[in-house]
């Protein structure tokens, strides 16, 4: 028999102990959020640290301010009292000297009776009272003949210490502040001042104590008024500081959103200018600056347009010549054999290069209408393997030419895509064509991928490739890697330019590797369904075959490696998305 043994049950203090543990968390992530928040406020407004600065700074200059206050009238009660109380001590001292003296003896009989009727008369009122200034005789000389009296009759031997007691036996006027209780009242914080009384017999001792409840009780209504007039004069501050900062900054963030919106292509934004002041000054400038922007962006986009129409017509009203020229040179070209070597050679050359200026004209005519926005994709479900072989067989010939050999790598299966056949094939034979041509009679490679987001193709060759930083400019129009270096092919320099225009029209892109010596790699990544959001693309954009001058692993992630590193790629997509790491 197996028996199962159960956990034993959660006990009271397990419970408990997760309990704190979850209010710990919970109170930990509230002061993570606040604290998060203050961060935020404080890096965001500069209200918030204005008046955060002002209040820190107002409140240590009153708090310093209030405490020198409170601290001289403080020192002014104690000092009023401490004059009182010298004052009573020397006119008690001569009283008492006065009367005393009649007696040569501390033994007579009429003494005691004497010191009890001075400490009466020096405490000014009823003996029973325990409230205000105590009056106490003592004779530490003559402790066997002479008892201490005192005026209100309470204990006061806790309040008189022992040195302030040696210090006046000794023949010295002494004080000191004590605090303690006397006849079973509150604790009282008590002015001692003691005096020697010189007599015909010796020495004795007076005392007077003085309460200082009521100099406490002021110094603390003047802590208190001090304080408060401190927090409503930091308060005041504070709210100047946000008003005025208000007054300033106000118009600042009025600026900051009308420039946004200008940004944004609102150019008819502007702010209201009230007053003469200078930030009146800064609405009519900015107001001014907005308008000459206008006005320039305006004239601009004039110009823009009126360059695309005027390349836009130019490209159309050189057709019919173009067309009439061509007849001629059709004609003059199938007769070439009956003319001298000479003449048929300039007949072959008139025809290529009417060739090419045909293209010239109809790429023309394409990036135009990029250009003004005209461009449409007809989007249909395409099987991209036959449009790869289509572009492979028109570039035969020239492969064929220059010594190069064209691979494919192309999956044994239809790899289906909603895509606009005529742009795509346009793109791919742009591509294979600069790879032949600058292949430098090595194989270019052409790959064919896909998943279930994406299809793409690489185009790889092995020639001269890439410079650093010409993978940002190679998708320009008419720009060359090499000036000197002449055609194959006899491309019009907006192969690229009208390919990058066709992969944004797919919302795909269109990117570029390459390193000297290593070739070049492109690669195009186009949405499966049209309309899609592309985020990876089935193929690396860096060839496995490359080597990384760092080192670093070939990951199939994209390069923006600097001058000086080697090797360079640069993604060219639609605005909104950028690429994300290609999978392997």
């Amino acid at each position: 028999m197996v028996t199962a043994s159960l956990p034993d049950p959660p006990t009271h203090a397990s419970r408990r102990l997760h309990a704190v543990r979850a209010l710990w968390r919970d109170l930990a992530g509230r002061s993570a959020r606040f604290v998060a928040g203050v961060r935020q406020a404080w890096r965001r407004s500069l209200q918030v640290r204005v008046v955060t600065i002002t209040l820190v700074a107002s409140s240590l200059l009153v708090g310093g301010f209030a405490y020198l206050i409170a601290d001289k009238i403080t020192n002014i009660l104690l000092e009023n009292a401490e004059t009182d109380v010298r004052l009573r001590l020397s006119n008690g001292s001569e009283y008492a000297a006065k009367q005393f003296n009649l007696y040569s003896q501390p033994q007579e009989a009429q003494l005691q009776d004497t010191i009890d009727g001075t400490v009466n008369y020096l405490a000014g009122g009823d003996p029973t009272q325990t409230s205000g200034v105590v009056v106490a005789i003592t004779a530490d000389n003559f402790a066997e003949f002479i008892e201490p009296r005192v005026s209100p009759d309470v204990p006061v031997r806790s309040v008189i210490g022992d040195e302030l007691r040696g210090t006046v036996a000794s023949g010295k006027v002494a004080h000191q502040i004590r605090t303690g209780t006397l006849g079973g009242g509150e604790r009282t914080k008590y002015l001692v001042y003691g005096s020697p009384v010189p007599t015909k017999f010796g020495q004795v001792e007076l005392y007077y104590l003085v309460p200082l409840a009521r100099q406490d009780a002021t110094a603390a209504d003047a802590r208190a008024t001090v304080v408060a007039t401190g927090v409503a004069l930091v308060l005041l501050l504070g709210l100047l500081a946000a008003l005025v900062t208000r007054l300033v900054v106000t118009p600042v963030r009025v600026a900051a959103r009308t420039a946004q919106r200008l940004s944004a292509g609102l150019l008819d934004q502007r702010m209201v200018v009230s007053g003469e002041d200078d930030l009146a000054l800064l609405a009519a400038s900015f107001n001014q600056m907005a308008t000459n922007l206008q006005r320039q962006i305006l004239r601009l986009e004039e110009m823009s347009r009126l360059q695309r129409r005027f390349t836009s017509d130019v490209s159309h009203e050189l057709r019919t010549p173009l067309t009439t020229v061509r007849m001629a040179a059709d004609l003059i070209f199938t007769e070439r054999d009956e003319f001298d070597p000479a003449v048929a050679r300039s007949a072959e050359l008139l025809q290529a290069e009417l060739d090419r200026f045909e293209e010239l004209l109809t790429d023309l005519l394409e990036i135009s209408r990029f250009d003004a926005g005209f461009a449409v994709l007809d989007s249909e479900p395409t099987d991209l393997v036959p449009v790869v072989h289509r572009v492979t067989e028109r570039l035969a010939g020239l492969a064929e030419r220059v010594g190069v050999a064209i691979e494919l790598d192309l999956p044994g299966t239809p790899v289906i895509a909603e895509v606009d056949p005529r742009r795509v094939e346009r793109v791919l034979r742009n591509l294979v064509g600069n790879a032949v041509e600058h292949g430098e009679a090595k194989p270019v490679r052409i790959t064919l991928g896909m998943d279930q987001n994406a299809v793409a193709v690489t185009v790889r060759d092995h020639g001269v490739g890439l410079k650093p930083g010409e993978e940002k400019l190679v998708f320009n129009r008419f720009w060359r890697a090499d000036p000197s270096r002449a055609r194959q092919t006899g491309g019009t320099g907006l192969g690229l330019s009208i390919s990058v225009e066709d992969a944004r029209l797919h919302g795909g892109w269109l990117e570029a590797w390459g390193a000297p010596g290593q070739g070049a790699q492109f690669r195009l990544t186009l949405p499966a369904r049209a309309g899609d959001r592309l985020t990876t693309s089935p193929l690396r954009l860096v060839p496995a075959d490359a080597t990384l001058p760092f080192g670093g692993p070939r990951d199939g992630g994209l390069l923006a490696i600097g001058p000086g590193s080697g090797a360079g790629a640069l993604a060219v997509g639609p605005a909104d998305a950028e690429p994300a790491e290609a999978r392997p």
